[in-house]
C-alpha cells in the first residue's frame, strides 16, 4: 500500500487530479503566417483595419481600407479559420503567400506580399484575395 494519502486506493500513476499534461512548445509563426492571421481578422470584421497601422507599408493599408467594410473574408456568423498558408522567397527580405481561408464550406483565396525593413520588420505591402466562393473540399 502506497503512503501516498493523496491518491485514491487502487490508483497508482503519479498525476493529480486537475493537473494539465505538459505541452510541447509551439513553434513560432513564420511571418507569412503571422500576417496570414492578422490580416484575417482585419478582413473577416473581427479587427478594425487601424490594427494593421504600423504593419503595412505603401498601398496595403489603403487596399485593406477598402476591402475590409465589407468583410469580405466573414459569412455570417462562422469565425473563418487559415486553411493553409505558404510562402515563398523570391528576393532577400522578400515573401510572397498565399493563404485558403475557410469560413464554413467555402473557402477564398487570400494573396500577399511582405517587405522586410531596414529594421527588420516585416510590413505588408500588397494584398489581393480570390475571386468567386468554392465550396469546400472535404
Amino acid at each position: 500500500m502506497s503512503t501516498d494519502r493523496t491518491r485514491p486506493a487502487g490508483r497508482h500513476d503519479r498525476s493529480r487530479p486537475g493537473t494539465v499534461p505538459p505541452q510541447r512548445p509551439r513553434r513560432p509563426l513564420r511571418p507569412h503566417q503571422w500576417f496570414a492571421e492578422r490580416l484575417l481578422a482585419v478582413l473577416s470584421g473581427q479587427r478594425p483595419v487601424h490594427w494593421m497601422l504600423g504593419h503595412t507599408i505603401g498601398e496595403a493599408y489603403d487596399q485593406l481600407a477598402e476591402l475590409a467594410p465589407d468583410a469580405p473574408l466573414g459569412a455570417g456568423g462562422r469565425r473563418p479559420v487559415v486553411r493553409a498558408c505558404r510562402g515563398t522567397q523570391p528576393a532577400n527580405g522578400v515573401v510572397e503567400a498565399f493563404a485558403s481561408i475557410a469560413t464554413g464550406e467555402q473557402v477564398r483565396a487570400m494573396a500577399f506580399r511582405l517587405e522586410q525593413g531596414p529594421d527588420l520588420r516585416w510590413r505588408c505591402a500588397a494584398i489581393d484575395l480570390g475571386g468567386e466562393r468554392l465550396p469546400a473540399l472535404r
